[in-house]
């Protein structure tokens, strides 16, 4: 019998047989949650006929950690460190996210100048590419290439290391917050990145070298659980997922934000909507991200890291302690936060997960009155029995790292 067939024979009811009664030909088995191969504390009850998966239900739910909740019960700028803390590969891109939509509220988009837009841009980037390393890194483990994890994990502590040079952190940094950035740049960070960026195209090389045109791992992820572009559109998936099969659609091109439209790149995407394919666009994604930290690089204008109100950003450190005026408003910023007026506002970014967006809505007190936020390993996660029904059980695993979902973002 053919896949197909397999997958519509059990479309109407997986448990039971076509006469109505108990079926003796299924085995429903639990795959997770333990963190193996799941990327994640996530459980699939899987109903299989020998090796073939008839039927999958994802369980979520198991690191619920309330991060939207929590955060309207903190202040604008307390709330900041918890979006760190969702999707936590990639923490500077959610930051950027949440800090959007509080300048939004505050109405001072305007007052971002172009070295604070050119500084994002370049960290989301560098963020995009250590992501996207993790993922590569996991994804072939998972698929029983062992080196090329310990290679992916060399070039991203370079990255990491950037990170602690700027904020003193190497992940939960923080660094991109509402009206600017925490700190100036370092006098080492411009030397650390060009350090990345020269070593980093050859590296790249040896990735393809390992895998690419390797025969086992071709055979592993080609026409591997594939997922048509309708499907990926009715589902709602985003980011490489959706563009692994064939549409075009990025958010740092189709809405830009934080001047992305000044930079100069391109969206891979697929063709056949199997796991090779969102192998490959993550691979293209990543050359994609050196041309623009390269861009951002050579074009940082002069300029202030924050805005200039002090009732936004605090003010320097030789201002508090020479100033009271500066004193009592570090005070009053860090112990009752800033008040936007009453609105809400919806920031859509492009994380490397796909589309990440936030909703916020102000009552015109210091703490959000709801906040709600667009997770793409959510929307995507949904996709997975589209994937794997119909499909080996042993292309299950392959399935959910060509997704490169995140638990934190998931449970949130």
């Amino acid at each position: 019998m053919q896949k197909q067939d397999i997958k519509t024979q059990y479309m109407l009811d997986d448990s039971q047989s076509a006469d109505g009664g108990q079926r003796i030909d299924t085995m429903t088995i639990n795959m997770g949650p333990q963190h193996p191969s799941t990327h994640g504390v996530l459980r699939l009850i899987l109903t299989i006929e020998g090796e073939t998966v008839v039927k999958a239900v994802p369980d979520i739910g198991f690191l619920h950690t309330g991060i939207e909740k929590t955060a309207e019960a903190k202040t604008y700028h307390q709330a900041l460190v918890l979006t760190d803390r969702m999707d936590y590969l990639a923490p500077l891109c959610n930051n950027l996210g949440y800090s959007l939509a509080v300048e939004k509220l505050l109405g001072i988009e305007d007052e971002i100048n172009d070295k604070i837009r050119y500084v994002r841009v370049m960290l989301a980037e560098l963020q995009r590419l250590a992501s996207h390393l993790v993922w590569l890194g996991t994804h072939a483990l998972d698929l029983g290439a062992q080196s090329v994890f310990l290679y992916c994990f060399r070039e991203r502590e370079m990255i990491l290391d950037v990170f602690e040079d700027l904020s003193g952190v190497r992940m939960m940094t923080s660094y991109i917050c509402p009206g600017g950035l925490q700190a100036e740049l370092t006098p080492t960070f411009e030397k650390k990145v060009r350090a990345f960026t020269s070593i980093f195209p050859d590296r790249l090389q040896e990735y393809h070298n390992l895998l690419t045109n390797n025969q086992l791992w071709i055979e592993r992820t080609r026409g591997v659980s594939v997922l048509k572009a309708e499907d990926a559109i009715a589902y709602g998936t985003s980011g490489p997922v959706l563009r692994g099969s064939g549409v075009v659609w990025d958010t740092r091109k189709a809405f830009p934000y934080s001047g992305y439209e000044q930079f100069d790149f391109d969206i891979p995407v697929g063709t056949n909507g199997d796991v090779y394919d969102r192998y490959l666009v993550r691979m293209l994604e990543m050359e994609q991200s050196l041309r623009i930290v390269n861009q951002a690089l050579e074009g940082i204008p002069p300029g202030p890291y924050r805005v200039q109100d002090p009732k936004i950003a605090p003010p320097p450190k030789w201002q508090i302690t020479g100033r009271m005026e500066a004193l009592i408003h570090h005070f009053k910023l860090y112990t009752e936060g800033y008040r936007p007026p009453k609105g809400e506002v919806f920031v859509r970014t492009e994380s490397p997960k796909g589309e990440l967006g936030f909703y916020i809505v102000s009552d015109g007190t210091a703490k959000p009155y709801r906040m709600h936020v667009r997770a793409p390993s959510f929307a995507n996660l949904e996709a997975l029995p589209r994937m794997i029904e119909g499909s080996l059980l042993s292309d299950v695993v392959a399935a959910i790292g060509s997704i490169d979902i995140v638990l934190g973002e998931v449970d949130r």
